[in-house]
C-alpha cells in the first residue's frame, strides 16, 4: 500500500472511530484501580484510530480519602504527557478488537476500495505473513502490543495527535524500545503518576473566627492531621517498571489582602506545622497570622489568601529518582475588620 493510501486509510479509520465507536471511560480519576479494566476491548477504542489504544498501566495511591480535592498539577507550572506509547492489548484482546472494528467499518457506507484497503492493512499487519502473524496468539501471556495513547484530559487537543499511530510488540521482562520517542519509561511513569495525585483542598483555621479587630493579631494554621504526604504509584505489570510520585506539603503562604496589615512572620511564609491557637498563647505574636491595621469600609472585605505549596518527588523501581515542579493551591477568605470603639470620659 502506498504512503498516500495509508494516510487516507488512517483518516478513514479515525473518522469511523469517532462516528461509530462508543466512548470509553478514561478511568484517570480512580484511586487504587487500573486506569482501564480487564474487560472486553471489542467495545471500541474510545474514539481513537486502529493504531491507538488505552494504556495498561496500574495506578495505586496510599490515600484513604475519597477522590476529591485538587489535582497536584493545577499550578500551571507543568503539563502531563499529551500522548505516549504504552502496552494496550494482549494478543486475544487485539484479535477481538480488530474483528469488531473491521466489522463496523465494513458495514459503514464507505467505498468498496476503502473497505478493501482496511482488509489489506489488517492482513499485512495481523495475517499469516503479516508483521504480527495471527495476532501473536501463540505468545499470549508472553508480552503485549504497544500503541499510541492519547491523553484525553490534556488541555492541548492538537498535542494529543503529535504521536503518530504505530503498533509494536514487547515481551514481558524486556525493556521498551529506547529509539522511539515518547515510549513509556520510568521517568514518564512518574509523570503519569503525578497527573493522578489528588491533594486535599487548602483549608486553614483562624482565630479569632468571624469579624476581625484592628490591631488584634489573627492566628492562622492548617487543621492538624489533615495535610501529609500523598503518593501515587504507576507501574507496568509484567515489565517490572514502576515509579512512585509523592506530593509533600512544605510551605503555607498567607496574604492579608491589603497593605494595611502586618504579616506574621513578616515574609508571610508560614511553616506547615504552625501551631493552633489556644488560651496559653494570649499576648504572643502568631507563628502564622495577620494583624490588620485598618478596618474595612462599610460593606467591604479584605480577601485573605492561603496558598499551600506541595513539593513533588519521585522514585523509580530501578533506583532512579528526581523532582517535578511544585503544586500550589490557594483558598481565599473574605474578612470584615472592625475598630474597637472606646469612650473617653
Amino acid at each position: 500500500m502506498s504512503m498516500a493510501s495509508r494516510c487516507r486509510l488512517a483518516v478513514l479509520v479515525a473518522v469511523l472511530a469517532v462516528l461509530l465507536l462508543p466512548q470509553a471511560a478514561s478511568g484517570d480519576d480512580y484511586w487504587g484501580e487500573r486506569v482501564t479494566e480487564d474487560s472486553d476491548e471489542s467495545a471500541g477504542s474510545g474514539g481513537q484510530d486502529l493504531g491507538a489504544g488505552v494504556a495498561r498501566i496500574e495506578f495505586s495511591s496510599d490515600s484513604q480519602s475519597e477522590d476529591t480535592g485538587s489535582t497536584s498539577t493545577s499550578s500551571g507550572a507543568w503539563s502531563p504527557p499529551a500522548c505516549y506509547y504504552a502496552p494496550t492489548r494482549s494478543p486475544e484482546q487485539m484479535q477481538a478488537f480488530v474483528a469488531d472494528y473491521s466489522e463496523r467499518f465494513y458495514r459503514a457506507p464507505f467505498p468498496d476500495e476503502d473497505k478493501q484497503g482496511v482488509r489489506d492493512f489488517i492482513d499485512s499487519t495481523y495475517g499469516e505473513d503479516g508483521e504480527f502473524p495471527d495476532y501473536h496468539l501463540d505468545r499470549q501471556g508472553e508480552g503485549m502490543f504497544w500503541q499510541v495513547v492519547r491523553n484525553e484530559d490534556h488541555p492541548d487537543r492538537n498535542a494529543r495527535w503529535e504521536c503518530e499511530p504505530r503498533t509494536f510488540w514487547v515481551d514481558f521482562g524486556d525493556a521498551p524500545p529506547a529509539d522511539i520517542p515518547e515510549v513509556v519509561d520510568i521517568a514518564m511513569l512518574a509523570e503519569l503518576a503525578y497527573e493522578r495525585i489528588r491533594v486535599p483542598d487548602t483549608v486553614v483555621e483562624l482565630n479569632p473566627v468571624g469579624v476581625q479587630t484592628v490591631n488584634l493579631p489573627m492566628w492562622v494554621w492548617l487543621p492538624v492531621g489533615e495535610f501529609g504526604p500523598v503518593s501515587v504509584t504507576a507501574s507496568l505489570e509484567g515489565y517490572g517498571l514502576s515509579a512512585t510520585t509523592t506530593a509533600t506539603p512544605v510551605g503555607l503562604a498567607v496574604e492579608p489582602g491589603t497593605e494595611d496589615a502586618v504579616s506574621h512572620p513578616g515574609s508571610g511564609e508560614c511553616p506547615v506545622d504552625a501551631p493552633a491557637y489556644h488560651g496559653g498563647l494570649v499576648g504572643q505574636e502568631p507563628v502564622c497570622g495577620v494583624t490588620y491595621l485598618r478596618s474595612t469600609e462599610e460593606g467591604g472585605v479584605y480577601s485573605l489568601s492561603a496558598s499551600l505549596r506541595w513539593e513533588i518527588t519521585w522514585e523509580g523501581s530501578d533506583g532512579s529518582g528526581g523532582t517535578l515542579p511544585d503544586g500550589v493551591f490557594e483558598t481565599t477568605y473574605d474578612l470584615t475588620v472592625d475598630e474597637v470603639q472606646t469612650v473617653v470620659r
